[in-house]
């Protein structure tokens, strides 16, 4: 109370604030949920769409068979049976592709002779099953029994459920379910025979209905392994498991099994019932068009509706896109059969015996007629020529039976809990669907098991930790802004509290270089003094539950602030619960630069952290085998999120790399969208360039195989993943040789995930993760960074490629397809400079009307006169000849666009290799961004980036390669721009504490105060044995670099900053972690010039290679042009009208056209890589708003309701004071 009545307080008339923007979410909730809405509508309309067209025509192709049908002659129906047999082993075929090709490039695991025999066995009873039933069986039924009789399929795996929750010991509604769906089916099973046998009695019909009844059952075996695990039978938990190990194998096998017995049927049937193959030769062509085209329509409807079931599955969109669409595709299909005879349409075929010569007018008649021959199998029936009531009463009740037993048997699946995204292997039993029966093997197939054992499932998953790790140098003051406010936003979005939660966040900011030396010892540089206060400003913010003016300003809590072996620490309880540590790192006592700081949270997290625990209850005496299964389920739960010290990002971000991780255990990291922030020309050209990178580069190598780099600005990592063998132990190795410098420390992000790919793991891409960092905003410094990442990207692709072979064969994400995609990209990049020159050449050919030869010379000569001067000048003065070379080049490219379009108009057409080109690209990159609508604007720095681009890809290759053997970092080398910002802030706290009378004038009395009371405090604080022996322990190792304590103190007095200590083990690990990986470098001149001689003469070598290359490719060019027509390739000239000039022809060179066709297909395979990505990117955000979003509003509504509940309970008294905090000068005020 005496404190505060020091304070002089505000007037209740100056009450405004200055506070930093806080950006929450872009996308409003409302877009969010209506993108939701309508991509589930538009999936369960496809869905259905798709399941009707398979539907209708396979059974179209059924009553083809039929004897009663007049479309195709009976002599004629094995055509009609050979369509059936082509959509039974449809799927098996595609099944057969798709394992071969996981088979050579994945996993080739072979199963044990045992699981080799039952997977034989049951193949041949399924694929007889069904080819017995659509083949022999079906032809001679009706309409609606067609329709209905393969809903009968799921007989067995209503049985196989009742058993298995007998076994569970379920509750009995849950076991009456499948037990009616049994009755209905039997039910259906004994009218069906009375409806023929009673009525329609004859040696064909009777073992029709036999096989058919057969067949069911035996087709409903093929969903066995749905239960196998549930019945607690050892033999089948062995063959599921050794099924699943090896299930390429196992679908090879089966595929082929198939295709054989399918075969064997149709081929055995046909002569059996009197029919001869010779007749297929016979058909006359309308119909035989009619039934390739009813055999596709089949084959792709039911591909692309299993697909996009996967999709509603993935979508969350279980009933309204899944389950729903399947339940009514059989009830609408048999309306649509059934609608000729509800309207009455005329029936075409009655006068007809077989339409050798008819030929239909249109669609519709061929519509009209396939569909009147298909109610024929009804109408020619004794029960509807006679209306026996009897007859249709057993006919109608069977098909309800049927459907309704069906609709029983899958019930489960329309409560089914599923996570954010699931595995499809996790949602569906088998890889493949079942062409006869679309919707009832697209329901049986899955999983039952997860519903019976979600709780088991929640316990098992356990708890995610999250351990954000940002490292920082020379960041401003708004670049600090940004990471604080993004690691207090992800506190209040995920508070800790007392339960169990799914994921736990525990932050830490590891800076380097933070100590500095002056006359009163050694204290916190300036950079740390900004985080200090920065921290200070955010907190102030995020802990105001409520911003009233009203409202009185609670104290901030007290912090901790802890003398270290590595220099210092700051502990902050933030104010939702979770942990936030700020590591000062003093360069004097542990190694600095960013990959010792990566080393340094990788010890402390996944080392000291996680390890240290279990092998003290090891010490203690607990059973090794359960500490081990724990301590590899820690691991996989243990994620390192890897931040720069300016990272700007949403905890939807977060959330959504989290969600690739915990659902793909062999995914060991995973990068989100980087978008570069500032101002200026040069920014303009990043975020144009970071697009293109993202929108195709990455999403490639995401979908062909592995992202090569997950940059560390915003990359979460797998514990594990990193505690693997030669990953993090590799990680530590201090540079010994030229090329280590280059490869290790100016690409350390990428050389990680180098070592993640050799070791097996896979690297994925999320588009929908944003994160936001400041990018160079003049020249000189994006010519250092890239300076930097340009030899490190080449030398470590160039490893990753030299290890491609064992890569391939250790890591299943990465074929060697995807090697030789890698290494044609990696040509192209070598040979970008070659490639610029000959564009500027063909520019002055345009622009200048030069002979080739002598444009080529002449693009050559500048870029050949700066790679000398390079070797020659300094490093300033290279990057400032580039910039003006630039600065021209861009004139060039900006005449050749105009040149390009002028000789379009002069030829009268854009179909010239320039023109299509030019035009191909803008289409192309056009339609790239109108898929990312939210990055759309991009395209309006496209511009630029084309202007720029022998700048990017010419100029900047040269000085990169050139000055390789700088190993400077190149950017926040000096920090003046943070120095200033600094210098800006205390002036402007000066003047608000002098405007204010702020009691920070009289900061030199209070902060010896505040020693005084911290020094009494340390003296009457009791202290137990342990805590006392800790404290001398750390006093007398750093007494000499207490100084900086005091001076944060009292730096930071309206925010207390406690003295701690830590504990005397941990201690230990820091001084044996600093002994054996980082300990300071040492200064030694030799050592250095040696290494700058290794770095100089590595430089001479990779340039002389590079620059090789490129003129290797220049000189056959040259070559090439000056032989001339003789080896050119002739393209006529063809107008936009189709027609084509032979006397006017476009001359191409082979070399030309070869680079031109291979980056054309470059561009192709990526643009088709970006359409899948982008498809599954929106899957995942529509379940991440249909579950997170969800989640998160309900834990606000709960908060807000506590909330109002004490607001309302809250009174103030006459002589309350007005209390407001200014975020800015943290002075408070009252009336």
């Amino acid at each position: 109370m005496e404190e505060q009545q020091k304070h002089e307080l505000r007037p209740s008339w100056d009450v405004c604030r200055e506070v930093p923007y806080i950006q929450n979410e872009q996308m409003p909730k409302k877009r969010v949920q209506c993108l939701k809405w309508f991509s589930c509508a538009i999936v369960g309309m496809l869905v259905f769409v798709l399941a009707l067209l398979s539907k209708t025509s396979f059974l179209l192709l059924i009553t083809f068979g039929n004897n009663e049908t007049k479309i195709i002659c009976s002599e004629q129906k094995p055509t009609a049976l050979l369509g059936i047999g082509f959509v039974l082993v449809g799927p098996s075929v595609l099944l057969l592709l798709k394992s071969t090709w996981k088979f050579i490039f994945k996993s080739a695991t072979m199963p044990s002779k045992k699981t080799l025999f039952w997977v034989l066995c049951v193949e041949f009873l399924v694929a007889l099953g069904a080819a017995v039933l659509t083949i022999v069986a079906m032809p001679h039924f009706d309409i609606v029994t067609n329709v209905m009789i393969l809903n009968s399929v799921s007989i067995l795996s209503a049985v196989f459920q009742v058993v298995a929750e007998c076994l569970a010991k379920e509750r009995k509604r849950l076991i009456m379910l499948p037990v009616l769906s049994i009755f209905l089916i039997v039910t259906g099973y004994v009218l069906f025979a009375i409806n023929y046998l009673l009525f329609e009695s004859s040696l064909e019909i009777n073992i029709s209905v036999g096989l058919a009844i057969v067949g069911t059952i035996f087709v409903s075996v093929n969903w066995w392994e749905n239960y196998s695990t549930l019945f607690a039978v050892p033999f089948l938990e062995d063959i599921s498991r050794d099924v699943t190990q090896s299930r390429n194998v196992v679908c090879i096998i089966s595929s082929l099994m198939r295709i054989l017995v399918t075969s064997a049927v149709v081929g055995a049937y046909v002569p059996l019932s009197g029919q001869e193959w010779k007749s297929v030769k016979l058909i006359f062509q309308t119909v035989s068009v009619c039934l390739v085209s009813l055999v596709a329509i089949q084959i792709a409807s039911s591909a692309l509706c299993r697909w996009f079931v996967v999709v509603a599955c993935k979508m969350h969109a279980l009933r309204r896109s899944f389950v729903l669409p399947m339940y009514l595709a059989s009830i609408t299909v048999l309306a649509v059969f059934l609608a000729p005879i509800a309207v009455g349409l005329p029936d075409s075929n009655k006068n007809s015996t077989c339409f050798e010569t008819f030929q239909p007018e249109s669609s519709d008649t061929w519509l009209h007629l396939l569909l009147t021959d298909a109610t024929r199998t009804l109408n020619t029936r004794d029960i509807v020529v006679n209306m026996k009531i009897d007859g249709l009463a057993c006919l109608g009740c069977s098909a309800l039976s049927w459907w309704l037993g069906l609709m029983l048997s899958t019930v489960y699946i329309w409560y089914l809990k599923i996570h954010r995204i699931e595995r499809t292997q996790d949602l569906f039993v088998r890889r493949m669907y079942e062409g006869a029966f679309l919707e009832q093997s697209m329901l049986l197939n899955t999983r039952f098991e997860i519903r019976k054992k979600i709780k088991e499932k929640k316990c098992a998953k356990g708890t995610i930790r999250v351990f954000l790790c940002a490292t920082m140098w020379h960041e401003t003051y708004d670049e600090m802004m940004k990471i604080i406010i993004s690691m207090l936003r992800l506190d209040k979005y995920r508070p800790k509290t007392k339960e169990q939660s799914d994921v736990e966040f525990e932050f830490h900011i590891y800076f380097d270089d933070a100590f500095k030396d002056d006359d009163n010892g050694r204290h916190a540089n300036e950079y740390a003094e900004i985080l200090v206060e920065v921290i200070k400003e955010v907190y102030s913010i995020f802990s105001e539950e409520d911003p009233c003016v009203f409202k009185g300003k609670s104290a901030l809590p007290h912090q901790k602030i802890i003398n270290t072996p590595y220099g210092g620490r700051l502990e902050y309880t933030l104010p939702k619960g979770n942990l936030m540590m700020v590591h000062l790192k003093d360069k004097t006592l542990i190694r600095h630069k960013k990959r010792w700081s990566q080393i340094m949270y990788l010890y402390y997290i996944l080392g000291w952290r996680l390890n240290r625990q279990y092998f003290k209850k090891l010490k203690a005496g607990e059973e090794m085998h359960y500490l081990k299964e724990k301590l590899k389920k820690e691991r996989e739960n243990t994620y390192i999120l890897a931040l720069d010290g300016d990272t700007d990002f949403q905890p939807s971000a977060v959330m959504l790399l989290i969600d690739r991780l915990k659902l793909y255990p062999e995914v060991g990291a995973a990068c989100g969208r980087i978008h570069p922030t500032g101002t200026g020309p040069m920014v303009w050209y990043q975020k144009f360039e970071y697009a293109v990178g993202h929108w195709l580069q990455k999403t490639a190598e995401h979908v062909f195989g592995c992202v090569l780099c997950s940059p560390g600005c915003f990359s979460l990592f797998r514990g594990d993943a990193l505690m693997d063998d030669n990953v993090m132990k590799r990680y530590t190795t201090k540079a010994s040789e030229a090329s280590h410098y280059v490869q290790y420390d100016q690409g350390e992000d990428r050389w990680l995930c180098t070592l993640l790919l050799q070791q097996g793991w896979r690297v994925e891409y999320n588009a929908a993760s944003d994160a936001y960092t400041n990018a160079p905003q003049d020249f000189k410094e994006f010519y250092n960074q890239r300076r930097r990442w340009g030899p490190s990207t080449m030398a470590n692709t160039i490893d990753l490629l030299g290890s491609g072979g064992l890569t391939s064969q250790k890591n299943s994400s990465i074929s060697k397809l995807y090697i030789l995609y890698q290494i044609i990209s990696m040509a192209a990049s070598i040979l970008g400079p070659a490639t610029i020159c000959l564009m500027i050449s063909g520019s002055f050919v345009f622009i200048l009307e030069m002979e080739e030869n002598i444009a080529l010379a002449l693009a050559i000569v500048p870029p050949t006169v700066y790679l000398i001067l390079c070797f020659k000048l300094k490093s300033d003065t290279q990057i400032k000849i580039a910039a003006v070379m630039s600065v021209f080049y861009a004139f060039l490219m900006a005449g050749t666009v105009l040149s390009i379009i002028g000789d379009l108009v002069k030829q009268n057409t854009f179909l010239t290799p320039s023109g299509l080109f030019l035009i191909g690209m803008v289409v192309l990159y056009i339609i790239t961004a109108a898929l990312h609508p939210q990055e759309f604007s991009l395209v309006i720095y496209g511009l630029l980036y084309f202007l720029c681009i022998p700048s990017g890809y010419l100029l900047l290759v040269i000085y990169s390669i050139v000055n390789m053997n700088n190993v400077t970092w190149g950017t926040r080398e000096t920090g003046s721009q943070a120095k200033t910002t600094a210098v800006d802030t205390i002036k402007k706290k000066i003047m608000n504490a002098t405007c204010c009378k702020c009691p920070c004038l009289q900061s030199q009395d209070l902060s010896e105060k505040m020693l005084q009371a911290g020094a009494t405090t340390k003296t009457e604080k009791p202290h137990n044995e342990n805590t006392k022996e800790t404290q001398r322990a750390h006093e007398l190792q750093f007494r000499a670099h207490q100084t900086w304590i005091e001076h944060l103190q009292m730096k930071s007095y309206e925010f207390p900053l406690d003295e701690s200590a830590l504990p005397l083990d941990e201690i230990n690990f820091w001084r044996d972690l600093q002994k054996k990986y980082l300990e300071p470098l040492k200064e030694n001149k030799e050592q250095q010039e040696k290494v700058a001689d290794d770095l100089r003469e590595l430089r001479n070598k990779v340039t002389f290679a590079f620059f090789f290359c490129n003129a290797l490719w220049l000189v056959a060019t040259f070559f090439l042009q000056a032989i001339g027509d003789s080896v050119s390739i002739k393209i006529p000239k063809i107008y936009p009208n189709g027609t084509y000039d032979p006397t006017e022809v476009f001359s191409l060179d082979p070399i030309a056209l070869m680079f031109l066709l291979s980056f054309t297909v470059l561009l192709l395979m990526q643009f088709v890589a970006m359409l899948y990505h982008r498809i599954y990117t929106l899957i995942h955000f529509v379940a991440y708003a249909d579950t997170e979003i969800k989640s998160h509003r309900k834990q606000s509504h709960n908060l807000h309701q506590i909330l109002d509940s004490n607001h309302q309970s809250e009174t103030y008294g006459p002589d309350t004071a007005l209390c407001y905090s200014n975020p800015s000068s943290r002075s408070i005020t009252s009336v």
